[in-house]
């Protein structure tokens, strides 16, 4: 699990960190990912799930919603 929370950390880092020089676009779809990863590895850890899968169906999710939401505000 600690491995996981740490993962997590990271990709949320370097997720913040390498934004500067996105689009709103680019940018909604890497927090997106990042935030759903983080959300969807909680919640399959807590309802005894895997973590990595929670982490992979949470990342595309938020990926996805965090591509429309940039792609709205970028118009």
């Amino acid at each position: 699990m600690k491995r996981l929370q740490l993962f997590a950390a990271v990709l949320t880092a370097a997720g913040v960190i390498g934004c500067t020089s996105m689009s709103a676009q680019q940018q909604g779809t890497v927090s997106g990912a990042a935030i759903g990863a983080a959300a969807g590895a909680g919640i399959a850890a807590i309802s005894g799930g895997s973590g990595w899968t929670g982490a992979a169906v949470g990342a595309v999710a938020g990926g996805v919603a965090g591509n429309i939401k940039g792609s709205r505000q970028q118009k």
